[in-house]
């Protein structure tokens, strides 16, 4: 028979998962948050009663226990926990933030648990998502030993994979997330206001763009990020750049600041990949730090 759970937290996050490791054959012991109609609104949609406003009602009974609250909450929630004697001896206690660390569960160790987190790699639009959100994404893992074996039963579970990470490394793990996506959407941003300036209209963009974008993945997926790297940097075109430089100060000098910032990465990788010599990297990071 497979653990009993319980869901601190009704959002979005909680609700995906509680749903489905439901269907994963998990056995709800009771959901609960802040606002108990949410709580009554993910019980409904489980099937079962068991759900309040307080946590330590519900989490007493379960053999894991997910904290899905915003991550400033997380801490006042163990510590809540913890002074309602609100888990059983030998329970599993996971949060799902992915930049902090499972040693922001220590309050809840003298009770007798295992602590650690399981961060899904996926973006939760709503709390009703079609399909499985877990089916073939990443969930990053840590903490201390039988909080990261049950973790990882609890992902292979829901078809997830598991990345297990060092907890003094979280905060870098994250991080890259952050730069992969939400980095991306900036960056992308960026090309379609350059874009623009060569009037082409905002709907259009991403058309005209998107290829590009996708076949640049595609070679990132293929031979990483130093072989993938194209364009004008990485062939020591000087007199390329500084166009792009003067041009986008004439037209939209709010964007230069930017388009420098990621030229001078670019000039390292570059480098690093032995495309460009250290003469033509002094050039080109000196042309990208014009004020």
């Amino acid at each position: 028979m497979k653990a009993s759970f319980a869901i601190v937290g009704c959002g979005r996050v909680g609700c995906a998962l509680a749903g489905q490791m439901q269907r994963a054959g998990y056995r709800p012991a009771g959901l609960a948050s802040k606002s108990l109609s949410s709580a009554r609104d993910a019980a409904e949609q489980l099937g079962t009663e068991l759900f309040s406003d307080k946590p330590w009602e519900v989490t007493k009974h379960a053999d894991v226990v997910f904290i899905t609250t915003p991550d400033g909450q997380i801490e006042n929630a163990a510590s809540l926990l913890a002074d309602k004697q609100g888990v059983k001896k030998n329970a599993v206690v996971l949060h799902c933030s992915g930049s902090q660390p499972s040693t922001i569960l220590s309050v809840l160790k003298p009770c007798g648990v295992s602590i650690g987190s399981l961060h899904p790699l996926q973006s939760f639009a709503s709390k009703q998502m079609e399909g499985n959100p877990f089916e073939n994404i990443i969930a990053a893992i840590e903490g201390e030993p039988d909080a990261v074996a049950m973790a990882s039963r609890i992902a292979t579970d829901l078809s997830a994979t598991c990345l297990t990470i060092r907890t003094d490394a979280k905060t870098a793990y994250h991080a890259a997330a952050v730069v992969a996506s939400n980095y991306l959407v900036a960056i992308q941003d960026l090309a379609f206001r350059l874009l623009a300036l060569a009037g082409i209209p905002p709907e259009n963009a991403f058309p005209v763009l998107g290829p590009l974008i996708q076949g640049t993945v595609a070679n990132i997926k293929k031979v990483g990020t130093q072989k993938a790297l194209t364009g004008p940097i990485v062939r020591g075109d000087t007199d390329t750049v500084r166009t792009h430089v003067h041009e986008i100060r004439r037209l939209a000098p709010d964007l230069l600041s930017l388009y420098q910032c990621l030229g001078r990465h670019t000039v390292l990788v570059a480098e690093s990949g032995g495309n460009i010599n250290e003469e033509k990297a002094a050039e080109l990071l000196a042309l990208l730090s014009e004020s």
